[in-house]
C-alpha cells in the first residue's frame, strides 16, 4: 500500500522548532482518509451511501522529532477488524532519512445517519472483504 507523504508547514511548529505533537493527530487523519480512498471506499463514497466512521480512540508514540520543511511518509494498516470495530496503525517515518519518527493507533467504527451501529457485511460486504483481506 503506497503511503501518505505529508510536507511539513511552518506554522505546525512550536516555539522549539519542532513540530507540535498535536498535529500528528490531524496527520493521522489525513493518512486515514488517503488510505480509504487507495483502497476504493473513500470517506465522501461512504457518507453518501449513510456511513460514517467515527474515531473512538487515538494513541501515538513520539519516537525522533520532525522539523519545519521535512516530509514524512505514513503508512496506515489495518491491526484488526471484528465487523463492527476497525483498528488501525500507523507508522511516521521522515522520508528523507527513512528514521521512524512516531507509531500510533487509532479505532473506529461505522455508523448511519442515526448514528446506528453499521455492520459491514450486510450493509456494505465490498468494505467488509476488502478490510479482512488488509488485516496485517
Amino acid at each position: 500500500m503506497k503511503p501518505y507523504e505529508h510536507f511539513t508547514q511552518y506554522y505546525e511548529t512550536d516555539q522549539m522548532g519542532i513540530i507540535h505533537h498535536s498535529n500528528y493527530i490531524r496527520w493521522l487523519e489525513e493518512a486515514r482518509v488517503f488510505f480509504m480512498d487507495e483502497i476504493g471506499f473513500g470517506y465522501g463514497q461512504m457518507e453518501e451511501k449513510g456511513i460514517y466512521s467515527p474515531v473512538f480512540e487515538v494513541s501515538c508514540q513520539y519516537k525522533h522529532m520532525v522539523r519545519f520543511h521535512e516530509s514524512v511518509q505514513i503508512t496506515v494498516s489495518v491491526e484488526k477488524y471484528n465487523g463492527v470495530r476497525l483498528y488501525l496503525k500507523y507508522e511516521i517515518v521522515n522520508k528523507d532519512t527513512q528514521v521512524l519518527c512516531a507509531t500510533a493507533k487509532s479505532t473506529h467504527c461505522f455508523l448511519d445517519r442515526a448514528h446506528n451501529i453499521v455492520m459491514l457485511k450486510k450493509s456494505y460486504p465490498q468494505l467488509d472483504r476488502k478490510l479482512r483481506e488488509l488485516i496485517s
